[in-house]
């Protein structure tokens, strides 16, 4: 065998070298069912595609719990179609299409996916605690506080060979499977030696050279990384380690009769560094810019085995600044406080992953390796009117937030003749930091005193106030299974297996503010926020501390499954195929306070469930005639609530510029699933299918939000029931341009589009409750209206692309557009209106021309995000008056990039 054949033999086989139970893979192309006379019968049938038409499909490495999606004998048809399941994949070619950057936006372009907030895709209209999010068909941890699925904006699309969505449920996927699942799967092993250079620039028209706010911080804070100025300083670190509560340190040195080892003083003076405080205006914010690298190679090792090789390394810079309209309402939809808010946020992603390929005759091993670090630095400058009290307010907000994700796998498939094994294990550890979250208040009364006319902050939290926030959250996961496949029949294969994951998370939040005596004078007020916060000031005034967060400030959270399932793949007569399987899933989810003080509270707000669940699936697939299937699945599912919806503490989002707290009182929904489904295939990738789909919920989890002091609010609550139901359809089709001439007679032109309508509405009777913590039970009226939607859901999702390439080199010009309808995001309270986001439509240019260039292939992609400059809406109306909760105009984002292959 030649080494190029070897090559492509072991880029074949590491296609399914993380998909457990997929030793018939190898010899079928990915399903536990063997090959026999059917399959070829098939395969005849199918290859009266028209000629041209056939579309190679080899490429398109997919690795997921259970099994290949390739259920038939070919290897070269279209994933989807061949899937027991409703599937949709991207693969590198489709993702490179789009010409996202990070995996959430190319994600954004699939049926019935939308993406919200930091990188959270949605699933026909369901959020993000209904989704599955997988890396080589293992489960990951999330560096959110308000979530356990990881924000898929941290994922570049270099690290990504392909992205697969399951909206159908199978038994070999976890039970926490509402919408569906989306699993990543990291590039492989390359089939030649390669080394790829790029390099991009990009700009914002709301951002790129204007003004925008910012804040020295350290000297390494280009590339995401501190230089240990954001370190713990050490009387605070004293002060974390002796367990003393901040209301029983003594204030200053006078006052330490006991000889306490600090005060609150000691403490203070360390808390008030100017590079982290001061707000500065930057002239001309600067163009983002990216770098990357990526290489691969394949070596012959053992005699007869092959060693592949695959790293990759990207940094990339970027700015965003977002003028804000922040509003908030009373009862009788008058306005309560009118903000503008100016944030500008610097965003500095690392990424850095190594895998390795093995193939031993019959065996091959895996072993992947990736590293995240998202970084991000906002400054935040905030003026408005709080008409309850008549003031005006300026707020300043300096903060870090560091986000960083380490993952390692390793994966044997072992094949002894018609018997395949899977082993499978990871670990995965992410953390977010966030040290010094200063927040200043100064306050004009607008009255006749002599400073009336003056903005002052007197540190007593009426006249102003100054806090500093270090936050801190550790998540570790182990993640292993097993999974053995065998055909006992012709045309009947098994696959059984176990699956476990342990999940502990460590979440801690400390917040002090500064307190300043009555005598504080109102003209040391005046002082800019590093100067009211100096060491002299401090001292004179005997400024001391008191820590807001003494209730509650730590908290464990764990997560332990054990999970063991068994499949059947069946195919009774030609053109009919059974996907029928139960898994089994006993969970005990548990959420504790962590006593950090030397005198415990005994805190109430802990949680523990403990479930266990049978979770049967069934699919059934049919091939009437020539090109199309029909598809009928039924399945239950379920979805537990994340750490931090049952955390009882509060986070703050700079993205929404909101407040979180949690609900230990929460417990699963439940959901039983119908699908059916049409598709029909032309040739090749065209394609046109219809689906309709019904979800029943039990016991959903929804966000709702309340106002306190011109601040918002958001808690969850289980609404009594829910139910959700929809139509999809989707449509790609391929016109050769050859007969055109000329320019195009090597062009051809790719159009996609696909449509989801979703209708879901909340079921809330007399005397149904829900519980919310301390208070208990509530009657579910107070926030729950019956009939609405569900939170995160529009009615309407349209995806369009058209495309015009080259059939014979690297040349792409694609029109992408996009349209959400409006989705609540929150629920109101106290009568007031849900919170509504308005997506609306966004339509973007891409352009991607390779070329030679010194002998090495190279490309140039250039880019035109959001043309017409749609803004981003988030607001509460009456249906006549409309306040603005988080509205700003997004701008247009122009970018180009380099790349070159060696």
């Amino acid at each position: 065998m030649t080494t190029g054949k070897r090559l492509a033999g072991l880029l074949l086989l590491t296609t399914a070298l993380t998909i457990p139970g997929a030793a018939f893979a190898q010899d079928s192309a990915g399903s536990a069912v063997s090959p026999t006379q059917q399959d070829v019968e098939r395969d005849e049938l199918l290859d009266d595609e028209p000629e041209g038409q056939e579309e190679d499909f080899d490429d398109t490495d997919v690795s997921i719990p259970g099994g290949s999606i390739i259920v038939t004998g070919r290897i070269n048809r279209n994933p989807e179609r061949n899937s027991t399941q409703v599937v949709n994949v991207l693969s590198t070619e489709q993702i490179a299409r789009t010409g996202e950057g990070d995996i959430a936006g190319a994600l954004g372009r699939v049926t019935g996916l939308s993406v919200q907030g930091q990188g959270f895709v949605y699933v026909r209209g369901l959020g993000d605690r209904y989704s599955l999010a997988l890396l080589n068909g293992l489960p990951l941890p999330s560096p959110q506080p308000l979530s356990r699925v990881v924000p898929l904006d941290i994922f570049p699309t270099n690290v990504v060979a392909s992205s697969l969505v399951q909206k159908t449920y199978s038994a070999n996927f976890p039970g926490e499977f509402g919408g569906g699942v989306i699993n990543l799967t990291t590039r492989a092993v390359p089939d030649e030696s390669f080394l790829e250079i790029s390099a991009g620039i990009s700009g914002n028209t709301e951002t790129t050279y204007q003004r925008g706010l910012s804040y020295y911080g350290s000297d390494y804070d280009w590339f995401g990384f501190d230089d240990g100025t954001r370190d713990v300083p050490p009387a605070l670190q004293t002060f974390f380690d002796s367990g003393i509560r901040m209301s029983d340190v003594p204030l200053d040195p006078q006052q330490n009769v006991n000889g306490a080892p600090f005060t609150q003083l000691d403490v203070a003076k360390q808390l008030g560094n100017p590079n982290l405080i001061l707000v500065q205006q930057i002239g001309d914010v600067q163009p983002n810019w990216s770098a990357g690298l990526t290489a691969g190679t394949s070596l012959d090792v053992f005699g007869d085995g092959l060693l592949g090789i695959v790293a990759t390394a990207s940094v990339s810079n970027s700015w965003r600044t977002r003028d804000i309209t922040s509003q908030s309402i009373l009862a009788d939809f008058t306005l309560d406080s009118d903000f503008r808010d100016v944030v500008t946020d610097n965003s500095v992603l690392v990424n850095a992953l190594l895998g390795f390929g093995l193939e031993v005759g019959d065996h091959q091993f895996r072993w992947t390796n990736l590293f995240i670090r998202d970084t991000s630095k906002l400054a935040r400058l905030s003026t408005g009117e709080d008409f309850q009290d008549d003031d005006s307010i300026v707020q300043q907000q300096t903060a870090w937030f560091e986000r960083q994700l380490i993952d390692t796998q390793l994966v044997a498939e072992l094949e002894f003749g018609d018997l395949g094994i899977d082993l499978r294990g990871g670990y995965a550890r992410t953390d977010r930091e966030a040290p010094y979250e200063y927040t200043f208040t100064y306050v004009r009364d607008n009255a006749n005193g002599p400073l009336s006319d003056q903005f002052i902050n007197v540190l007593d939290r009426q006249t102003g106030d100054a806090s500093v926030v270090f936050s801190d959250l550790q998540e570790e996961l182990y993640a292993g299974g097993i999974d053995v496949s065998y055909p006992v029949l012709e045309g009947l294969g098994v696959t059984v297996g176990y699956a476990y994951s342990d999940t502990e998370r460590f979440s801690e939040r400390r917040e002090f503010l500064f307190n300043a005596p009555t005598s504080f004078p109102d003209g040391i007020g005046l002082l800019r926020p590093d100067l009211l916060l100096g060491d002299a000031i401090i001292d004179f005034f005997d400024i001391g501390l008191i820590e807001s967060t003494q209730n509650d400030p730590a908290f464990t959270s764990a997560l332990t499954v054990h999970a063991g399932y068994g499949k059947i793949e069946w195919e009774p007569v030609l053109g009919v195929l059974l996907d029928v399987g139960v898994r089994y899933e006993d969970a005990e989810q548990t959420v504790d306070p962590v006593e950090v003080f030397n005198t415990p509270l005994n805190s109430a707000s802990s949680t523990a469930l403990n479930n266990d669940y049978w979770l049967p699936a069934a699919t059934i697939t049919v091939e009437p005639m020539d090109n199309l299937q029909l598809r009928a699945n039924a399945s239950k599912t379920l979805a537990r609530p994340q750490f931090r919806e049952l955390i009882f503490q509060t986070y703050y989002d700079p993205e929404t510029n909101r407040q979180f707290n949690g609900n230990p009182f929460l417990v699963d929904s439940r959901l039983t699933n119908f699908e059916v489904r049409g598709e029909y295939y032309f040739g090749g990738s065209d394609r046109i299918s219809v689906a309709g789909f019904y979800k029943d919920i039990e016991n959903p989890i929804e966000a709702f939000s309340s106002f306190s002091d011109n601040a918002q609010l958001t808690s969850f609550a289980n609404a009594p029931s829910a139910t959700l139901w929809g139509v999809e359809a989707d449509a790609q089709y391929t016109f050769d341009l050859y007969n055109w001439g000329g320019f195009f007679e090597s062009k051809a032109l790719v159009v996609l589009g696909n449509y989801t309508y979703t209708n879901s509405e909340i079921s809330v009777e007399a005397g149904d409750i829900t519980r919310l913590f301390p208070g208990g039970d509530t009657a579910a009226s107070n926030l729950f209206v019956d009939g609405v939607p569900l939170t995160g859901q529009s009615d309407h999702l349209v995806n369009f692309q058209m495309s015009l390439e080259d059939v014979d080199t690297l040349q792409q010009f694609t029109v992408l557009v996009n349209y959400a309808s409006e989705r609540v995001t929150s629920r109101g309270t106290s009568g007031l209106p849900d919170i509504v986001e308005d997506p609306g439509l966004t339509v973007d240019l891409v352009a991607r021309q390779g070329f030679d260039l010194l002998g090495s292939e190279a490309e140039l992609k250039l880019e035109a995000r959001n043309i017409f400059n749609r803004r981003n809406e988030e607001y509460q109306t009456d249906g006549v008056n409309r306040a603005e909760i988080n509205t700003y105009d997004r701008g247009t984002e122009l970018a180009a990039s380099l790349s070159f292959t060696f």
